[in-house]
């Protein structure tokens, strides 16, 4: 199986402006429909403590007032396992969720390896970690027609990384999905 990173990022490569917003990421239907059938093969997400309380909230969205597209991905999120990396969160209310102290690339390695599904990691900084480490095979960007000016960025700043390009898709609503596959360094 494979660890795939995604993220939905502003036009010049951050996932959240330099006050924390990303309001301005929010997918219409049709983006959100296709990252759900993304997610749909993922079994299990590996998160940091801040990316975990924002994804959080998907453990109890439901009920018709959502659109049916969030209600999907809601099932989605709520049916694959959770690992949270954090010295500092001592436990989670959530099902199927468990604290890591720490990112153990070996206990990752072997977890990606031994999985049924792909394995998502999410959140820029802890997947800065993983992309060191060689871990990540695939990076997949939702990349709004939006430039922010700074904030976090989506990729590493201090790494180089070699990708293929796999798959684009550009949306009506002027949204780009790439999806590369990570390869190693040529020579």
């Amino acid at each position: 199986m494979s660890l795939v990173f995604s993220a939905l990022a502003s036009l010049d490569g951050y996932t959240v402006d330099a006050s924390g917003s990303f309001d301005w990421a929010a997918p219409d239907e049709e983006v959100h429909a296709a990252v759900n059938a993304r997610e749909r093969g993922i079994g299990t997400y590996l998160y940091g403590r801040r990316m975990f309380e924002t994804m959080r909230v998907w453990q109890d969205i439901g009920g018709d007032e959502v659109p049916a597209v969030m209600r999907e991905y809601a099932d989605i999120w709520r049916a694959a396992d959770k690992i949270v990396y954090s010295a500092t969160l001592s436990g989670v209310t959530t099902p199927r969720t468990r604290v890591e102290p720490a990112f153990d690339p070996a206990a990752v390695r072997a977890l990606v390896e031994a999985a049924p599904t792909d394995v998502s990691i999410g959140g820029p900084t802890l997947a800065a970690e993983a992309f060191r480490a060689g871990l990540v095979d695939e990076v997949q960007l939702f990349l709004v027609p939006v430039s922010v000016g700074g904030g976090t960025p989506a990729l590493p700043t201090d790494l180089m990384l070699h990708l293929e390009l796999r798959e684009e898709h550009a949306f009506p609503s002027g949204t780009v999905m790439l999806r590369y596959r990570v390869t190693p360094p040529a020579g």
